[in-house]
């Protein structure tokens, strides 16, 4: 019979591939930081944030 009930063969793979190439993602962690410019407010988040990636570290276990 016929494909007249929507069944193309034609564009199956598009859901599967990514939108963005793997060698142009980034982790999150190239940003340019300096301590001697950093005031309280960054320092206090720079430690919650070491506290947070030690606690989902512990977790992973």
């Amino acid at each position: 019979m016929g494909r007249s009930r929507g069944q193309r063969s034609r564009d199956k793979n598009t859901a599967k591939l990514p939108q963005v190439p793997k060698n142009m993602k980034s982790d999150g962690l190239d940003v340019e930081f300096d301590r001697d410019l950093a005031d309280h407010e960054d320092l206090e988040a720079m430690a919650r944030s070491k506290a947070a990636d030690a606690r989902v570290k512990g977790r992973q276990r």
